[in-house]
């Protein structure tokens, strides 16, 4: 058995069962071994040269691998260089992935000719997240959620157009991120956008806000002040929390958006405008009309093009990208860029439901950044309520919730443990009891 017959079962035995795609050619291409995995990122089930490969992947390898003769054989003696890296683009049944290619020569003992050594990778998400780590124009929404990837598609689509936009979705899933989107696809890019929080100004106020008022309009108006709908002239307005607009305004707001004009606080002279109205809210108005509490008429001046966004809890996909972009942005600001997270902390994250939503899934990460021990972030380094909310379900409650029935020594135990950050020694001693009673304790309440 010459040496290049022993090569091969060796090769078999070590890479059989590694994610990444092997494969052994001679130097006139013949395939002499691939992995299951190769297979599978090819998406072929018989490789037998570098030719088949490219008909059955639908690229050319041996372009890509360069160096080739005129005859389709590859070069005897230089069949490649060294190494080479390059990223490959394949299309089969309509999912295209990105694969990366790593190519060496392997010299073999007692064979005039070296043989070549291909090792691919799937590096589709991390060109995916790239993608949408690099483009601007996503203001900073980072998906690769069915859903979410569908809504990013529809806003290419409404951008151009002036009607109205209606966002729901809960507290902190990106609402004012997709307003901002849809305004940077619009033809009004170049114009103001304008932003009004209609929880945040007190309900005395919000009429001046919106509309402006002349000087004298009230106690204390001792200047003419124009609006957020005259600053958004020309541009969009973007009114978040549309729920809490009092019922009272809210004609005046439906007769300002469909005429485009309006009498400020305290004037009979009126106001002429352009403005595309953008609005979100955390609320469902159509159940809110329903309630009597918003305007039927005003509901479907805002809801022309209604987007339901989705919680993060339902695209848990979204976590780990998240995650990283999130770091990214705090290294930015100083935070160590060597940390990493061990497989519990992620767990933990993944289970999770985030009833805040990405704005508590980022402050998770910073408080976990900041904890870090010995440079990683551990189930420990995140706050209380992520690492007790498997155990909080096994004791019959949810973090925050405490008028469900818990079992007293399930809180007893979850109280001491966030005493002592999860020692489970010193927690026996807390309770009084012995390391074994507390195992036992915790074993039959599902708390490990």
């Amino acid at each position: 058995m010459n040496a290049l017959e022993q090569f091969t079962p060796l090769m078999d035995a070590v890479v059989s069962h590694i994610n990444e795609g092997v494969i052994l050619t001679d130097y006139k291409g013949k395939i002499l071994f691939h992995n299951p995995a190769a297979v599978e990122m090819l998406g072929a089930a018989n490789i037998e040269s570098v030719q088949g490969i490219g008909e059955a992947a639908g690229f050319d390898l041996k372009q890509s691998l360069a160096r080739l003769s005129h005859d389709g054989s590859i070069e005897r003696g230089q069949a490649l260089v060294d190494s080479c890296r390059f990223e490959q683009r394949i299309t089969r049944n309509g999912r295209t992935r990105f694969i990366e290619i790593n190519s060496t020569v392997v010299p073999v003992p007692g064979e005039a000719n070296p043989i070549h050594l291909l090792v691919m990778a799937d590096i589709t998400e991390k060109r995916r997240l790239a993608a949408v780590l690099n483009d601007s124009s996503n203001s900073g929404l980072i998906t690769q959620d069915p859903r979410m990837l569908e809504i990013t598609s529809m806003i290419e689509q409404i951008g151009p157009v002036r009607a109205s936009v209606l966002l729901q979705g809960e507290s902190g899933t990106g609402k004012s991120l997709l307003a901002r989107m849809i305004h940077q696809k619009s033809n009004r890019a170049d114009q103001p956008l304008v932003e009004i929080n209609c929880a945040a100004i007190p309900e005395t106020l919000l009429e001046s806000e919106l509309f402006g008022h002349v000087k004298g309009a009230f106690t204390g108006a001792t200047q003419d002040r124009p609006g957020r709908l005259q600053a958004a002239d020309g541009g969009t307005l973007f009114l978040d929390e549309i729920s809490q607009l009092p019922l009272h305004l809210q004609p005046k707001l439906l007769k300002a958006l469909e005429e485009q004009r309006f009498q400020m606080v305290g004037s009979d002279r009126t106001v002429k405008v352009d403005v595309r109205i953008i609005a979100a809210s955390n609320d469902n108005l159509r159940e809110l009309v329903d309630a009597g509490r918003f305007r039927a008429d005003l509901y479907y001046r805002l809801a022309v093009i209604p987007i339901e966004i989705p919680a993060l809890r339902e695209r848990p996909g979204d976590i780990p990208l998240l995650i990283h972009y999130i770091c990214d942005k705090l290294v930015s600001r100083g935070y160590p860029d060597n940390l990493e997270c061990d497989q519990e902390a992620m767990r933990l994250m993944l289970d999770y439901p985030w009833p805040g939503n990405v704005r508590e899934l980022s402050n998770a990460v910073e408080h976990g950044m900041i904890l870090a021990e010995n440079g990683k972030v551990t189930a420990n380094s995140l706050p209380y309520d992520i690492r007790h909310y498997r155990a909080s379900q096994a004791c019959g409650t949810t973090p925050g919730d405490e008028s469900t029935a818990m079992d007293p020594h399930c809180r007893e135990i979850l109280d001491a443990l966030e005493q002592t950050n999860g020692n489970r020694a010193e927690a026996a001693r807390l309770l009084g009891i012995d390391r074994s009673t507390l195992w036992r304790r915790m074993h039959r309440l599902n708390l490990i």
